[in-house]
């Protein structure tokens, strides 16, 4: 929320300058009336005009007749136009006749609108326990331990047995009138957000369809490179996180199964006493129709961005084959130009009579390398060693000694490298010492004080007294 980059949200935005237009009360009512109310994706051109004309006569027998001077289409077209951004206007596959659609920033603007006035229910129990399952399916499903997740399911279990045992007991608890209301209210809401949330995504793709389109159109080199651009983009977008919550959405939208449960708890749920009171939109009914009509949208968005694609493929293929026969025939032009009258010396020189063809069951199957025989001789005699040495070596395993430092700062702020020796006793000697040292000299938290010293006493594994002066190690949580 920097000045300067509002500075630039407020003249280029698209929702803050309907919010600011000269008009935005007629704007932003005619196209909540048409398009959000309703849930109308797209109108064509005569019937939106039309709307706006009998929309426009009624408001000026009201506040005037000089009140909007212009005709329905000049402010139609305003209202299209890049500098706008509030419709969209476009014409459909095999039509010629344009239609109109409300862009995402309008319709923004015109739900934070809608937003505005007091609200007659304001509820908050259903959106706090929205927050706690939100929390508690994230918190499970970054959990792993198994024992814990099992857990957490016995005692969800429990809850479940103990509920059920009440209802065996005629203990049957009822939901108040007011939490039905709350929460009615808040699920009319996420149902009407999905479908300003559909248009979002359909305009991501639409971008880049319009990419697509431009880049086709100048591109001018081989088909992989820009094949290759375009689907790693179309890869981008499915596989973002608006993207594959789109596709998990609309997987479960597809189930018939799901279909019937939701038709099923929705005419159950308007049957109820305190949402009539509420004088609900009985078009949430079928908000689930609405939201499968949005979906085929996007999805015939995606359609056509890969029927650009085809027809791309098409058309360079047609090319190909074209320059291939012109090719062809000014080699026999060629040829027919000098039969009579051959040209002396050598005419066309050929690599080979015939391309050379490899088939794939030609190649030489895979054939381990050969292994290597060892034979067991004799050394040759020398001067001889100790060997001891070389196995008399003593492992301090650092991650041990980590984890003991992390156990000693749960308890406290900050330990020093005395208290952990008297708590966990050297084991391995001097190496011990130095894999605590090197442990704190990778710790940006741990303090190595050269001013003053320490000194720490061991026993080792021979039962001889050791005493070691240092540095004071602490270690800090």
């Amino acid at each position: 929320m920097d000045y300067h980059a509002l500075e630039v949200l407020r003249r280029a935005h698209p929702a803050w300058r309907l919010l600011a237009a000269d008009h935005a009360s007629l704007i932003v009512a005619f196209l909540h009336r048409n398009f959000i109310e309703p849930n109308v994706r797209t109108l064509s051109q005569p019937e939106i005009v039309s709307k706006l004309e009998d929309y426009l006569y009624d408001l000026r027998q009201r506040v005037g007749e000089g009140a909007f001077p212009r005709s329905a289409a000049d402010y139609l077209d305003d209202w299209a136009a890049n500098e706008r951004g509030w419709l969209r206007k476009y014409y459909p596959p095999n039509s010629d006749e344009a239609h109109f659609d409300v862009t995402p920033a309008a319709e923004k603007a015109i739900d934070w609108l809608a937003s505005l006035p007091h609200r007659v229910f304001v509820g908050t129990e259903s959106r706090l326990m929205m927050v706690f399952e939100l929390l508690r399916q994230m918190a499970e499903g970054a959990e792993l331990d198994p024992n814990a997740r099992i857990a957490e399911l016995e005692k969800r279990r429990a809850r479940i047995d103990a509920e059920i045992q009440r209802l065996r007991d005629g203990e049957l608890a009822l939901m108040e009138p007011a939490q039905m209301k709350d929460r009615f209210v808040q699920m009319a809401a996420m149902a009407r957000g999905l479908l300003s949330d559909f248009r979002e995504v359909e305009q991501s793709f639409r971008d880049l369809d319009r990419a697509v389109r431009e880049r086709i159109a100048s591109w001018d080199g081989s088909k992989s490179a820009v094949l290759q651009d375009v689907f790693g983009e179309r890869d981008a977008i499915g596989e973002s996180d608006q993207g594959k919550s789109f596709g998990s959405f609309w997987d479960f939208l597809m189930s018939p199964s799901r279909q019937s449960e939701l038709t099923s708890l929705l005419e159950k749920v308007f049957a109820l006493a305190p949402v009539q009171d509420l004088a609900p939109d009985r078009r949430l009914l079928r908000i689930h129709f609405d939201w499968l009509e949005a979906g085929e949208v996007t999805q015939r968005t995606v359609a056509r961005l890969s029927e650009q694609l085809r027809r791309y493929l098409d058309d360079r293929a047609w090319l190909e084959n074209k320059r291939i026969m012109q090719l062809i025939r000014d080699v026999e032009q060629s040829a027919l130009a000098v039969r009579n009258v051959p040209p002396e010396g050598s005419f066309m020189d050929l690599d080979e009579p015939a391309p050379a063809i490899e088939l794939l069951m030609e190649r030489r199957l895979f054939a381990p390398p050969i292994k290597p025989v060892i034979r067991d001789q004799a050394p040759a005699l020398g001067h001889s060693t100790a060997s001891e040495g070389l196995f008399d070596q003593n492992y301090v395993d650092k991650t041990r000694l980590a984890a003991h430092i992390r156990r000693a700062l749960q308890t406290r702020a900050q330990v020093s490298l005395v208290e952990l020796v008297k708590a966990q006793p050297i084991e391995h000697g001097l190496a011990e010492l130095v894999a605590y040292l090197s442990l704190a000299a990778d710790d940006p938290r741990a303090v190595i004080e050269h001013v003053e010293s320490e000194t720490i006493a061991w026993v080792d594994h021979l039962g001889t007294h050791r005493v070691a002066t240092m540095p004071v190690v602490i270690f800090n949580r």
